[in-house]
This record gives C-alpha cells, structure tokens and sequence, in this order.
C-alpha cells in the first residue's frame, strides 16, 4: 500500500446487511488490501443478528472486526460510539461505504481529523424515504477528501449533486477468480433445485430497483418450460411470490435464501441474469462471467463497461419482451451462449484483477493522506 500502508491503518465503515454487492466488496477489498500487507479493518455499525453472516465471513478471513450497536435514531451517539472505537489507532484513514456510514463518517471524521474516503456503490431511488436519505448522503459527500465512484454513471449522479469534481474519481469493482466452484450438480444441490432441466439464476436483494416484476414477466414469456432461481431476501418478497404465482404457475419458481458466499453456487446456472432498473458496477455481473455462465443482463449504471454484446445480452430495462427474446436466444443458440460467455470471462480476467483495483485505492489514500 505504499506509504500509506507504512503509516495508516485503513478503517472501512459501513452498516452491512447480511449479503449484497456492498458487502461483498468490502469484503473482498480488505482481504486483498491485507493480503498486500495493509492494516485494514473493518469498523461494523450493527443493528441486530441480520448482519451476523457477513461479520462471521470476515473472521473466518481472519479481517479485524470493530462492531458498534446501532443507537435506532440517536444518530449522534451512533456517530461517537464509532469516533471512540477510530480513536484507538492513530489517525486512521476512514473509508465509509452506505450513505448510513457516510453520514456519520463525515461527522467522526471532522472531530478526529482523519483522512476521509467514500466509495458509493449506485443509488436506488425508491419512496420519498429513501430519496431523502440520498440527498442527506450527498450534502455529506460534499466534505469528503475523496469520493469514489464504482460507474461513470454514479459519478455523473454525484457530480451534478454538487459533489466537486475535484474530489471525484471512478474505480470499478474487481474481482478475485478462485477455484472453489460448486459443479453444476453441486450447486443445484446447494440451492435446492431440479437436477436437470433449464434453470435462469438470479441473485441480489428483492428490492424494487432490481425489477424482479420484470424478470419474472421475461421468464413467464418463454414458451419452453424454464426454472427462475430467485437466491436473496428483501422487501419485495411478498409480492414477487404473488406475481411469479400469477404468470408463471407451481414450479417454475425457486425461492432460495441468500447465500453468503453466491460466487460458489453461479455454475448451478444454465443463464444468469439481472433485471436492474439502476446499477453501479454489480459484483454479481463479475461472478458471473468468472462462473462462465451466459448473462443476460439490462444496460443500466457500469453495467455495459464490464461486458457488451460481444460478451452477453444486453436489453433494455423495465421492459419485459427484449429480455425474453434475450433468453430464447441463450437456450436456442447454446454454442453462441458458449462463445459469449468465455469471451466475458476472459474479459473480466483480463480488464477487472484485484491488483489493479487496489493499486488505484492506493492512490486515493495517499493523495488523502498527505
């Protein structure tokens, strides 16, 4: 980690949930960082067991974990339970990820004089709740000494938010290809489903940004019998059932529970796909591709910087048909779907390593830390 690594330990601050593409580059950034030497550690606000998998996952990677219990809305003292916990190391850089953790990073870090860094992983929109929440996150953003981006798309957003240029920079996610891959009998193992048979696989938070409706109508357009493997948890749950019960019927639906470790179980897959309405540089598009698995996927956020039509599919979002026609072509045309997939895979190899990805966050805490 260069000088900085020499003489500031890196603090990463989030809020975590159980799973999610935030998690899991937090997760996979501290271990590379440390596996190059860097103190980093994670510094954990935690409202309940929800988070328990994650923490556990970082342990198990043998990651330092500081947690802190969640104050509900006395966000103040939230906010100096967390400047108590930074103060036992000598200025650390404060790296916050989630607009919880860069509200209260802001605040730690004004009183401590720390270094401060953010990386936003996408917005997604949704009731007025959460909008207010983005915004409040963007004021914060504004006082940062560096704001990462994961997409020229989220970079754009925080620019005309009024987060200064200056202060902007974008690094896309990375990814560590490994060799612990489940089989495809293995993994339909794991998740639950038909030994055989056609299975489109998507995994993520059933939230409403992600459009579940959406790829539940595509699949529901497919006139050969296909399985949509659902792998997460979240708000949308109810209704998705109640949808997928409407157009697809008893069996063409699997309801799997969110995985920690997901990038194992992507060969149970014969397509993968995301129905996003918005996006930033998805991990589970990287995951994907290193499982060789065909994507079809909408061209929203980062998305199409990582793979094009040479690679995968590429539709446009909210709307159902192109999905569909998407998918026909995946099962109609399997060396092609053969052929994309290695190209992405390749691809991903090639443009998206770890050593790059940390070597710009190098960068980033130097220029901070100076």
């Amino acid at each position: 980690m260069g000088n900085v690594s020499a003489n500031a330990e890196v603090a990463h601050l989030l809020a975590p949930a159980a799973v999610g593409g935030l998690e899991t580059v937090v997760r996979s950034l501290v271990a590379a960082q440390r596996a190059c030497g860097a103190p980093a550690r994670v510094v954990s606000v935690i409202d309940g067991p929800a988070s328990d998998p994650f923490l556990t996952a970082l342990r198990q990677r043998g990651i330092p974990v500081q947690t802190i219990p969640g104050q509900g809305r006395a966000y103040w003292r939230e906010a100096r339970l967390v400047a108590a916990a930074l103060e036992t190391t000598t200025r650390p850089i404060v790296h916050t990820h989630g607009y919880r953790a860069d509200v209260i990073g802001r605040w730690v870090a004004g009183r401590l004089g720390c270094p401060l860094v953010s990386t936003v992983h996408g917005f997604t929109g949704g009731d007025r709740k959460n909008r207010l929440y983005e915004w409040v996150q963007v004021r914060a953003l504004r006082g940062f000494g560096r704001v990462v981006a994961v997409s020229a798309s989220v970079a754009e957003r925080l620019a005309t938010s009024g987060v200064p240029a200056s202060r902007l920079t974008t690094i896309q996610n990375a990814h560590a290809f490994r060799t612990d891959l489940l089989s495809r009998r293995e993994g339909r193992a794991a998740l639950g489903l038909p030994a055989d048979g056609p299975v489109i696989g998507f995994v993520g938070r059933l939230a409403p940004e992600k459009d579940l409706a959406m790829l539940i109508r595509a699949v529901g357009g497919l006139a050969r019998p296909v399985v949509l493997a659902i792998v997460g948890e979240g708000p949308a749950r109810a209704s998705l059932e109640s949808l997928a019960a409407t157009v697809l019927g008893p069996g063409r639906v699997a309801w799997c529970e969110g995985v920690i470790d997901a990038a194992r179980v992507f060969p149970a897959f014969d397509c993968f796909a995301i129905s996003s309405k918005t996006e930033g540089t998805p991990m589970v598009l990287f995951e994907a591709a290193a499982a060789g698995v065909p994507i079809v996927t909408t061209a929203v956020g980062g998305i199409p910087d990582v793979v094009s039509e040479r690679e995968a599919w590429l539709v446009p979002p909210e709307v159902p048909a192109p999905m569909t026609r998407a998918f026909e072509e995946v099962f109609g045309r399997p060396d092609e779907a053969a052929r994309r997939a290695e190209l992405a895979r390749e691809r991903v190899k090639r443009d998206f390593g770890v050593e790059r990805w940390v070597a710009q966050y190098e960068a980033v805490y130097r220029e901070v830390g100076r």
